[in-house]
């Protein structure tokens, strides 16, 4: 790892560089001044999904989910939890299918929900099926 790394903040979309020494310093953005990490996920749209999966140099692991989902609804809280562990090593991030319809097609998802992992811009791995908050952090790290 380089001894900075670029991290798009969660409010405004700015790309921060952050010293990769202090990424568990609790960084602000350059530019709202908001927290770079609030250990929740991001909720991404059509406009900025890839910002955030390209822009962003640390993994980022996305929860495709829809409001009408019961398994969605009870994976909710685990992936919050997930999000608390992961962060800021993994950004952690949720796009409604039902409000994002071209994103689920763009990335063929055909179950909800179904985790995808971005690393550099690009789908690493996906796993479909609501998962505990153990099993989410434990399928991150194999997969990094």
């Amino acid at each position: 790892m380089s001894d900075s790394t670029h991290i798009v903040c969660p409010h405004c979309g700015a790309v921060n560089r952050i010293p990769s020494s202090r990424l568990a310093d609790q960084p602000r953005c350059g530019k709202c001044r908001g927290p770079l990490f609030a250990a929740r996920p991001v909720a991404l749209t059509a406009e900025n999904f890839q910002r955030h999966i390209g822009r962003s140099d640390i993994p980022v692991l996305v929860d495709f989910w829809a409001p009408w989902c019961g398994p969605c609804k009870m994976m909710a809280p685990a992936f919050e939890e997930a999000a608390r562990q992961l962060e800021p090593r993994v950004r952690l991030a949720k796009v409604d299918t039902e409000a994002e319809q071209a994103l689920g097609a763009r990335f063929n998802i055909r179950s909800i929900p179904t985790l995808a992992l971005f690393r550099a811009g690009r789908e690493v791995a996906r796993q479909p099926g609501a998962m505990g908050a153990a099993d989410i952090v434990r399928w991150v790290q194999s997969r990094l």
